[in-house]
């Protein structure tokens, strides 16, 4: 019985760490950088408990549900109260606009995935997961950006990509060893220490290969409008 319960215990795990990803961004100064460690450590449950399912052969409709509605606490609303906490606060009403819009457009972009899931192989929309990572470690630098609104553009941006047209290798069907998954809380415990002992550090290491990835389906896309327009383009006589 437990065995079949493992999946979502993941996944409620993910919405724990979502819920102390807000407190702790809401708490106090000093507490601050280990709210986007939270969604860090939650991108790596929400990233097993699919594939654990999969594995135990425990997949389930309930079980699809709590992950959408896990996902938008963990990387929708945390991610959004992150920024404004850090960033977007001192902008008043527009600062509460782009902080709504973040986690709006992640539940659109989970509610079309979950009724179109889109093309085989890949991911239509920035998913709501690295979308809501970007945002939370983004945050840290914002000691290396002097004007903010380039951070406020940025939430923009992502809220956008997650609603695009713009397609994302999706890695679900990539095969893992079994015996991975049996290392995998020994991986997680890891995670946990170094981010006790590199607060700062660690997310924003995180942060450059989920923007590299967000970049890359943009950089695809347009080099494939590029070659839809020359292949359409009338030869000149």
């Amino acid at each position: 019985m437990f065995t079949k319960s493992l999946p979502n215990c993941l996944t409620v795990g993910n919405l724990f760490l979502g819920i102390m990803a807000i407190l702790l961004a809401i708490h106090e100064e000093k507490y601050w950088e280990y709210a986007a460690i939270m969604v860090i450590i939650g991108m790596l449950l929400d990233g097993l408990d699919g594939r654990v399912a999969r594995m135990l052969n425990a997949q389930s409709e309930f079980g699809k549900q709590l992950d959408s509605l896990s996902d938008l606490i963990t990387f929708g609303v945390a991610p959004a109260v992150i920024m404004y906490v850090s960033v977007l606060q001192p902008m008043g009403f527009t600062g509460w606009v782009v902080t709504a819009i973040f986690p709006i457009c992640g539940a659109l972009r989970l509610a079309r995935f979950n009724v179109h899931p889109g093309v085989p192989g890949y991911f239509i929309g920035l998913p709501i997961t690295a979308a809501g990572g970007i945002l939370a470690t983004l945050a840290l630098y914002k000691t290396y950006v002097d004007n903010p609104v380039i951070l406020l553009v940025a939430t923009l941006f992502l809220s956008y990509l997650m609603v695009s047209q713009i397609r994302y290798p999706a890695f679900k069907k990539t095969t893992i060893p079994k015996s991975v998954y049996w290392i995998a809380p020994i991986f997680l415990i890891a995670v946990a220490v170094a981010a006790i002992y590199f607060p700062k550090e660690l997310p924003k290491v995180i942060f450059i290969p989920l923007g590299i990835y967000a970049l890359y389906g943009v950089k695809k896309t347009l080099e494939r409008k590029k070659r839809t327009e020359e292949h359409d383009e009338p030869v000149e006589e």
